[in-house]
């Protein structure tokens, strides 16, 4: 807790000193993110940015559970046609056939999932067919 700014000095002379003895003690040095960029830099205003950063700190979705699945299954096929390896790829395409078994077995709210599993043989023979290309 700082101390009260007393009555007489001027309120910026008060914080400039405040923070010339917090700089002097080291209390700025080894802080995270010390040297790398704004990670918000080049982005353009939002009015909500910050209520956006907390919903996704928090882990909350903007979209329905149902969209959100449907986003993650591209997101997953992406990703399976893009892994290194082929045991990455099944890896990948195992987990979203999980969540959307899930899914299927108790639908989420909202708009209807519209989801099958995925072939994972299929969509391996699709990735090498695509590396050979």
């Amino acid at each position: 807790m700082t101390e009260r700014k007393p009555p007489g000095v001027s309120f910026e002379s008060f914080v400039d000193r405040q923070i010339r003895e917090a700089a002097d003690r080291g209390e700025f040095e080894n802080l995270p993110g010390w040297g790398k960029p704004l990670a918000s830099l080049d982005a353009p205003y939002d009015e909500l940015w910050w209520i956006k950063g907390k919903l996704h700190r928090e882990g909350f979705s903007p979209l329905p559970p149902a969209l959100a699945l449907r986003k993650e299954a591209e997101d997953a096929r992406e990703a399976a046609l893009a892994a290194r390896t082929e045991r990455q790829a099944r890896a990948v395409l195992t987990e979203i056939n999980e969540k959307i078994r899930a899914a299927l077995r108790m639908p989420p709210p909202g708009p209807p999932l519209n989801l099958t599993e995925f072939d994972v043989e299929d969509v391996l023979e699709e990735r090498r067919a695509a590396r050979t290309a």
